[in-house]
């Protein structure tokens, strides 16, 4: 069974990728960095937990799942989100859907999929189904994992049952428009934000703004936690090709920045663009640092990663109070 006259969306980070595939199947076919920006994406997080962790993760993104609620919510859609520990309910809610032409979107733990070259264990990875046969699942990945795959219905189902850190219950979800969407110029404004009093108040300190800060001084001991290059590359290629966009998603976010001038005229905005314009390759530069402290296990790459680090704190945090005022 394959759901009719569908057509992938073709993008850089997972549940974008996934979540435009099933808006455009719906005839809202918006560009990657509006669903970010959309989705009220931007964020940061240092995660360490030395006992269960070799070493220290950076994202740059809000919290699994939050980014589609967001913009479901932002685009007058109604989402439909169906959790289960059950192996059988979990396919039986995902078939249901596929058999009404209703593609659906798939949160799961990327290590088991077939198609998957680079194995690590990451539980937050969204993928959209369209189909499936006796022997494979049809799904929709990002265009770094070839767009249009296929995989076993039994990697499948094991991908869906990891647990572990950002993991869900066989999360599915898909869909559904009544009506038609607000216009942009409506609702770009309000995500921004939404977006920026949550960068600008963090419930917790490794978060947000003050979150890179904590980054800033605590990336000046990582060689303490390891001396394994591999860590050191890891955590670049992550930042550059994690599925952020680039720039551990701030070239997504100054893309949608842009593009939002065409919808919104406001100072603010075009201030606000200006600077994540500037912040990027600032983000850019660390990922480099890290790859070259891996490589050469010398001190001044981790110290000027840290002064990098502290300066963007500052930056972003002038740049989301401007946001913050947008009309």
């Amino acid at each position: 069974m394959i759901v009719s006259n569908f057509k992938p969306f073709e993008g850089q980070h997972c549940e974008t990728t996934a979540t435009g595939s099933l808006l455009k199947h719906l005839g809202i076919d918006l560009s990657e960095p509006m669903l970010f920006g959309l989705g009220e994406g931007l964020g940061f997080i240092y995660w360490d937990m030395p006992r269960l962790m070799s070493f220290p993760f950076m994202g740059g993104r809000i919290k699994q799942d939050e980014l589609t609620q967001n913009l479901c919510r932002n685009l007058g859609l109604h989402l439909e989100a169906k959790e289960t520990s059950s192996v059988k309910t979990a396919w039986k809610n995902v078939k249901e859907k596929i058999d009404q032409e209703i593609p659906v979107g798939i949160k799961l733990d990327c290590y088991p999929l077939d198609y998957f070259t680079e194995k690590i264990h990451f539980a937050g990875h969204y993928v959209a189904m369209y189909g499936y046969d006796d022997t494979y699942a049809y799904l929709v990945d990002t265009q770094q994992q070839g767009s249009t795959v296929k995989a076993t219905l039994k990697s499948l189902e094991l991908a869906r049952k990891e647990k572990g850190p950002m993991s869900s219950r066989n999360l599915s979800y898909s869909i559904t428009k009544h009506g038609a969407i607000p216009e942009l110029k409506e609702i770009i404004p309000a995500a921004i934000k939404r977006n920026a009093a949550d960068f600008l108040n963090p419930p917790i300190k490794n978060i947000g703004y003050k979150g890179i800060e904590k980054t800033g001084q605590a990336i000046k001991k990582w060689f303490d936690r390891s001396k394994e290059k591999s860590e050191y590359e890891l955590t670049a290629l992550l930042m550059e090709g994690g599925g952020t966009g680039g720039a551990l998603f701030r070239i997504l976010y100054r893309d949608f920045l842009k593009e939002s001038l065409k919808h919104v005229n406001s100072k603010e905005l075009k201030a606000g663009c200006e600077m994540y314009a500037q912040i990027a390759p600032m983000w850019n530069e660390v990922s480099s640092l890290i790859k070259k402290a891996g490589q050469t296990f010398d001190q001044k790459h981790l110290d000027e990663a840290s002064r990098n680090l502290c300066e963007i704190a500052e930056r972003e945090k002038e740049a989301m109070e401007l946001l913050s005022r947008i009309n």
